[in-house]
């Protein structure tokens, strides 16, 4: 299924939306956080990437998993399908960051909402959210840049 998108692969393809949307997803939720009279206009987006990035990195991931099989079906060199296992670590890292990075950035949304049953609950409980989406956009971003990184190198040193 995430073979091929009109006859390349589709790995190479949905990467870029990866290294686009999961910054975005990490920086908007923190700013969310961090400064309250900005959340009326954009805590749409922080939802809309909250649902998804977690998808397009699925997406990636599953793809990737489709691209490894490929290559390890034409004999690539094991030196190479190491690297390979290497950069696929880091993007099943960077899924599950962006799982939890999206489910706290939902939940930061739903304890800033005015919504009548969270009124009651302690006002502090938003800022340990944004404790730990501050916590989550800096893995986050760490995973984006190694598993980006670890795959560039791949490609361009010709091993891919």
């Amino acid at each position: 299924m995430f073979r091929e998108v009109n006859g390349l692969p589709g790995h190479v393809l949905v990467i870029h939306a990866v290294v686009v949307l999961v910054p975005l997803l990490a920086l908007l939720t923190v700013g969310y956080g961090l400064l309250p009279r900005w959340r009326s206009r954009f805590g749409w987006a922080v939802a809309v990437l909250a649902v998804l990035t977690p998808t397009v990195a699925y997406v990636a991931t599953e793809s990737g998993e489709e691209l490894e099989e490929v290559l390890r079906s034409r004999g690539y060199p094991p030196e190479g399908l190491e690297k390979i296992r290497e950069h696929s670590e880091y993007g099943d890292t960077l899924l599950w960051i962006t799982v939890g990075l999206a489910v706290a950035a939902l939940l930061l949304l739903l304890l800033t909402s005015g919504l009548e049953r969270v009124r009651g609950l302690p006002s502090w409980l938003v800022w340990v959210a944004t404790g730990v989406v501050a916590v989550l956009a800096v893995f986050a971003l760490v995973y984006v840049y190694l598993t980006g990184d670890s795959g560039a190198k791949m490609v361009w040193s010709n091993i891919v």
